[in-house]
């Protein structure tokens, strides 16, 4: 549990007719995007995802937003609004469905058969309502009407949401693609007639705030992955995320006009594209998927795969061929494609991944040396286009770090939007919107909860940091055996160590340090074994910080004799 500002207390009761909105993940972070929006005694939730574990989490294998602040209240949720069908917006649904599992889900057909998927796994199944462009629902005192976006994957929507206390335009993660793959795009028209009956608070997408001028369109990109696999002359392996679906139909098509066949890794990624195409958003060219043991009989020049681990995942499938632990074995001439955007957090995980896949021989082809690639947020002109167009009263940037959400700031500022009716806000800060204006009102605690193995929520920061110190300085034993009788020492001390680089002669120098504190400690009447082990505690890591500026776990055990 974390609070985000000291500064703030704890809020007070919603104003009359006012609305709050919390957000539980998505600020000054990529991913865990989860909003909640309270009206009239009522929730709705608007996304709930995962944040994927970096470096600095060991041992972690999802993180989730923190839901203890509606835990108490889950008979109030009206209904989950999914605004599209990514992990960062979907993934952590079915922990919340564990504190109830009847709340509606609504969302677009392919999103809905995405979770469907998901919450299968999890032995959950829903109560969805499938929604479309255009489609206006009254989900208890919220009527949400839901519009077009394009991003980089089909069906994404925003929700417009309507009540008593004031309107709110929530964009979700969008783009302004003027000429989509599935040609269908972000309706702007929807947008202006949002702002002409007027938007009180307008939610925007910051991923891309900072960047100047319009993200490149999705149909730029085929020409780019034509010629790698013009220009390839063996295998070409293809990672991307396993829900892009733009980016897998790119590369089937590519794979047909070079005459090619493709196989698909990864469970997630076969899962995801069999739920697209019996959907229809997906169109595979006939005879050109086949299953792995098949195109692995093909000759090499004839071979594409597509796999997960674009962000450099260690257990998926392209960390695990960078590191041969993979059935599949990348060798010289190979062609890798690496067809996404790296996630801020996981540089260092995918440059490991492309050193190893380069050492292996392979042609390593990734957004940094070649145009293999377009994201899927609105860029700094496409978003001052749209606060032109909408013109809302107040704004709040969501879903980005803190430079995003600045800067997403700085550009409704300059459409006219009053400086002081920009709110920045972090996870756990809570916005009140009351006749008009948009207010922080407070904050509540909100941290990360981890999920670790089958444990959710039993991992602390305290156990991480143990779990860094032991991966980073390796740990210390010292074992000390005590007469009862007499309270002095029978044996030992004994000093044992493991991941610590120092030559165990150096110990030799605390001995008789550790021994004087051990006999001073009990002539001051310390028999109580815990008191002892804090002694040792103490007594051999003041000696290692200050010998050796080593701060490595130090494991006392007294044992009585």
């Amino acid at each position: 549990m974390s609070h985000p500002h000291p500064e703030l207390t704890e809020p007070g009761p919603i104003p009359d007719g006012g609305v709050r909105v919390v957000a539980l993940g998505g600020l000054g972070e990529i991913g865990r995007n989860m909003t909640v929006f309270e009206h009239a005694g009522k929730l709705l939730i608007v996304d709930c995802g995962l944040l994927f574990p970096e470096e600095n989490h060991p041992g972690v294998d999802l993180i989730l937003p923190d839901f203890s602040y509606i835990e108490d209240r889950m008979d109030d949720v009206v209904a989950i609004v999914l605004t599209h069908g990514h992990e960062d917006h979907i993934g952590a649904v079915p922990f919340l469905l564990r504190l109830r599992q009847d709340i509606p889900i609504v969302g677009s057909t392919l999103t809905l058969a995405l979770i469907e998927a998901k919450l299968k796994e999890h032995r959950i199944k829903p109560f969805t309502l499938a929604v479309i462009e255009g489609d206006v629902e009254q989900l208890g005192p919220f009527e949400c009407e839901f519009i077009a976006v394009n991003h980089s994957i089909p069906d994404a929507l925003a929700v417009l949401i309507r009540t008593t206390g004031g309107t709110i335009l929530h964009t979700g993660d969008f783009k302004l693609d003027q000429v989509p793959l599935d040609d269908r795009i972000t309706d702007l028209r929807a947008f202006a007639r949002a702002g002409e009956q007027g938007v009180d608070l307008f939610l925007v997408d910051s991923t891309n705030a900072d960047i100047p001028g319009f993200t490149m369109a999705e149909r730029a990109l085929s020409p780019a992955i034509e010629r790698v696999f013009q220009q390839a002359r063996r295998r070409i392996i293809v990672a991307c995320f396993s829900s892009h679906i733009h980016r897998v139909q790119q590369v089937l098509d590519a794979a047909e006009s070079s005459g090619r066949k493709v196989a698909m890794v990864g469970r997630s990624m076969i899962r995801n594209m069999g739920i697209a195409t019996e959907l229809g958003y997906l169109h595979v060219p006939d005879g050109v998927l086949v299953d792995l043991g098949k195109l692995t009989q093909l000759p090499d020049d004839e071979q594409v795969l597509i796999s997960t681990g674009s962000q450099g995942e260690p257990m998926a499938a392209l960390s695990r061929m960078a590191n041969r632990d993979h059935k599949i074995e990348v060798g010289q001439d190979d062609t890798v494609l690496l067809a996404s955007s790296l996630i801020p957090g996981n540089e260092n995980a995918v440059y490991r991944v492309i050193n190893g896949l380069t050492r292996l021989g392979a042609n390593v082809v990734h957004k940094g040396n070649a145009t293999v690639h377009v994201g899927g947020h609105a860029s700094a002109g496409e978003l001052l286009y749209v606060y032109n167009i909408v013109q809302p009263g107040n704004v709040m940037p969501v879903h980005g770090e803190w430079r995003h959400l600045v800067a997403n700031g700085d550009l409704a500022v300059q459409t006219g939007v009053p400086r002081e009716r920009v709110i920045l806000a972090e996870d756990g800060v809570v916005v009140d919107l009351v006749d008009g204006v948009a207010r922080i009102a407070g904050a509540i605690d909100c941290g990360y909860v981890y999920v670790d193995g089958s444990s959710v929520g039993g991992t602390t920061e305290t156990l991480l940091k143990d779990r860094r110190i032991l991966r980073d300085e390796g740990f210390v034993t010292i074992i000390v055996v005590r007469d009862t009788a007499s309270g002095k020492i029978a044996a030992g001390p004994e000093i044992q160590t493991r991941g610590f680089a120092e030559d165990e002669a150096i110990f030799a120098q605390v001995l008789p340090r550790l021994e004087q504190a051990l006999e001073e400690a009990r002539q001051n009447g310390a028999n109580d074994t815990h008191q002892l082990q804090q002694v040792i505690r103490r007594t051999v890591g003041s000696f290692l910080g200050g010998k050796l500026r080593r701060r490595p776990m130090v494991i006392p055990i007294v044992i009585d004799a």
